[in-house]
């Protein structure tokens, strides 16, 4: 039924234009906004697929699981530029996560932090 979709993926923010500045400036995504549909966000990752972000006001919960991962060739290098964007990393107890808050050992490195509406996003090395 869905075979040959265009699919796609979107989750709420509770202030779109404090999202729009993290991921456009912070993370440096494409990213526009459709007033006409009630500020909603469009996030356009490369390879054409875009992921909607849309208001929820004062019943917006974060989610709790990973809704965007980004895959790198260096997760330090990644960790190191985010940091200095003033991202801070998720500390997750029983995790073993270094100084910079990267897993390693248990799959490929990963490192999670939140956007301003406090989604849940990672940043993960793959080679």
């Amino acid at each position: 039924m869905f075979r040959d979709t265009r699919a796609f993926s979107g989750f709420s923010v509770d202030d779109t234009d404090r999202a729009m500045t993290f991921y456009a400036d912070t993370l440096g995504l494409r990213v526009s906004l459709d007033e006409a549909m009630g500020g909603l966000l469009t996030l356009h990752i490369a390879g054409d697929r875009d992921i909607l972000v849309y208001p929820k006001g004062g019943d917006h919960t974060p989610a709790t699981y990973t809704v965007l991962n980004f895959p790198v060739d260096d997760i330090d290098r990644a960790v190191d530029q985010l940091t200095a964007r003033g991202v801070q990393f998720a500390r997750y107890p029983g995790m073993p996560q270094d100084d910079k808050g990267i897993m390693r050992g248990n799959g490929p490195a990963i490192a999670w932090f939140t956007d301003p509406a406090g989604n849940v996003m990672a940043v993960l090395e793959l080679k």
